[in-house]
């Protein structure tokens, strides 16, 4: 490491003036009688040359003056020893495990989003998760029956890897909420961590499994976990498919009522110390993960050891008068030569 290495400075941005010094040199030095100190001459005999003194006098004093507006400049820029007293910074952190529990069932490919529910839902769940840089996520989907589709784990990008890869039909249809609020919970049971919550999202009622809701909710309340539910679908009526076509095995769609158990939702959700959600299109549900996003953050505690780093100017400004005042000395030898 260079000892230009160890310095910085503080107000870097004064250096620019020093692209002053060039453009002051050239009028200081171009004018014709400065070009006498390297140029004129008297020849008072062969070989012997006079060279009046005054003619020095001038473009050292010029000098001078620009070495002095030099150290000025670097001096203003506030010149610090970077490396003798760094900054100590120390932090604790209080991580969240969350496990997001996402209903796949038939009617979360209804078109009341865009492209349709489930779509949005991976989308949006993908992005809060990358948005999760200190907590351990995993994910549980449910049709009627429930899975994990991954466990906590801290690593980011194979949460959004496999929230990618959901797909509806791999196991029987229906909607088991209360199947994957348990199973969500199982997977936190064990969890040390200080905050524990489950996003649990879904476009329906309860209709298949062996466990209510509402028992998931106390298994969760006994645990300490929050449970954040979110009622996906539009008020009204909504594009939702309700057969498949034998000739191309595509969907048929048609308009049918949305129904949401929001007030089972809601219970889960106060029961347990969390929230209910209504996302009624993309961007709503877009706002409730940033919503969850700021009411779920990680706790840190830092100790900072602020230390001022020591300043170097004062060496450059007396320079600069030292300088200065030699100018002036001669400047004054100068006038009683003249």
């Amino acid at each position: 490491m260079s000892w230009l290495d160890s310095y910085q400075f503080a107000d870097a941005w004064v250096l620019w003036l020093l692209l002053l010094i060039p453009i002051l040199a050239v009028l200081f030095f171009w004018k014709k009688e400065y070009w006498s100190l390297s140029f004129k001459s008297t020849y008072k005999s062969a070989g012997n040359v006079k060279l009046d003194s005054k003619n020095y006098i001038k473009p050292t004093q010029n000098i001078l003056r620009l070495l002095a507006l030099s150290s000025i400049i670097i001096a203003l820029a506030r010149p610090q020893i970077s490396k003798d007293n760094p900054t100590i910074v120390e932090q604790y952190k209080e991580g969240i495990d969350i496990v997001m529990a996402l209903d796949v069932s038939g009617s979360m490919l209804a078109q009341d989003f865009t492209p349709d529910r489930l779509e949005a839902s991976k989308v949006l769940a993908m992005d809060f998760v990358a948005q999760r840089h200190n907590d351990r996520i995993g994910l549980v989907v449910f049709e009627g029956e429930a899975y994990t589709q991954c466990p906590l784990t801290s690593d980011q990008k194979i949460v959004t890897e496999l929230i990618s890869e959901i797909k509806r039909g791999i196991v029987q249809e229906g909607t088991a909420i209360g199947m994957g609020l348990a199973t969500a919970v199982n997977r936190l049971r064990e969890s040390e961590a200080k905050s524990k919550i489950i996003i649990l999202m879904t476009d329906g009622v309860n209709t298949h499994g062996k466990i209510h809701p509402l028992a998931a909710a106390e298994i969760a309340k006994e645990f300490g976990i929050r449970v954040y539910t979110i009622g996906i679908g539009t008020n009204g009526k909504a594009k939702t498919p309700v057969a498949i076509n034998p000739l191309n095995g595509k969907y048929i769609y048609d308009y049918v009522d949305v129904e949401i158990d929001e007030t089972t939702l809601q219970k889960i959700s106060k029961d347990t110390g969390g929230k209910y959600f209504r996302a009624t299109d993309n961007e709503k549900l877009k706002e409730i993960y940033q919503e969850i996003d700021q009411l779920e953050k990680a706790k840190f505690k830092s100790i900072e050891y602020e230390v001022d780093l020591p300043e170097r100017s004062m060496p450059l400004i007396v320079f600069a008068l030292f300088l200065i005042g030699l100018e002036i000395i001669m400047k004054t030898i100068f006038k009683s030569l003249s």
